[in-house]
């Protein structure tokens, strides 16, 4: 099986010619590697070891997403291989990593968003218990109840949950943004308590649950993308 090596300087975009990927089987041996789609669009992006199939997909060009040089090995098998035993390899093995990945994700985000209601919601009792009334003026002088905490946080991680999940799909470093994503949204999300007019307790101990959740989501989430599916070095 004829083979050579195609390298991709940090951002560089090579033009798919057709009649060069009749045959060809590519695997992706170092770097990141980007299918541009037919109408120009960005693809989904290929890791080490993700194998492709360019025969009839439409893709017109390759990018490297990264500042690294990405490498591709193409290989041309000999007329005699089954052109429908190549393609169902190729797209097993790639549809099967992004799966995993996904899964991961998941599991992870879904694991961490219910320790993260639960951690904030018993902090929020530790601090009613100190003497804090979470009394919001602003909202008509009602009293944020307990229960509250645990869906403010949980609908708010999910959202984390979401946002993650997207960059690992469009992402050449999801793990890099996500955390400066993540960031922040938090500094941001600091805001409606100190403009909602509560007490100064109030205030801090709500600002302080915030800085909780985030502590337990971003690094959790953060893990989920860095992680590598198993047989990845």
């Amino acid at each position: 099986m004829p083979a050579r090596t195609l390298a991709l300087p940090g951002g560089a975009r090579v033009p798919v010619i057709a009649a060069q990927w009749h045959h060809a089987y590519g695997v992706v041996t170092r770097g990141r590697v980007q299918l541009e789609l037919r109408d120009g669009t960005p693809g989904p992006v290929l890791g080490r070891d993700a194998g492709f199939w360019l025969r009839g997909t439409g893709v017109r060009a390759l990018r490297n997403p990264g500042r690294r040089t990405a490498t591709v090995r193409i290989l041309t098998p000999h007329e005699d291989v089954r052109r429908n035993d190549m393609i169902s390899s190729t797209d097993t093995g790639v549809v099967s990593r992004r799966a995993h990945g996904f899964r991961r994700l998941a599991v992870t985000g879904l694991v961490a968003t219910l320790a993260a209601a639960v951690i904030t919601t018993l902090a929020a009792a530790l601090a009613r218990a100190g003497g804090v009334d979470f009394e919001i003026p602003d909202g008509g002088g009602e009293t944020i109840p307990s229960g509250g905490f645990a869906v403010v946080t949980g609908f708010f991680s999910l959202v984390g949950v979401v946002i993650a999940a997207a960059l690992l799909r469009f992402s050449a470093r999801p793990a890099r943004r996500f955390v400066w994503t993540a960031v922040s949204l938090t500094a941001l999300s600091m805001v409606p308590p100190l403009i909602a007019g509560g007490d100064a307790a109030t205030t801090i101990a709500l600002v302080g649950l915030h800085l909780v959740a985030a502590a337990v989501m971003i690094p959790a989430l953060t893990w989920g993308l860095r992680a590598r599916p198993p047989g990845r070095a």
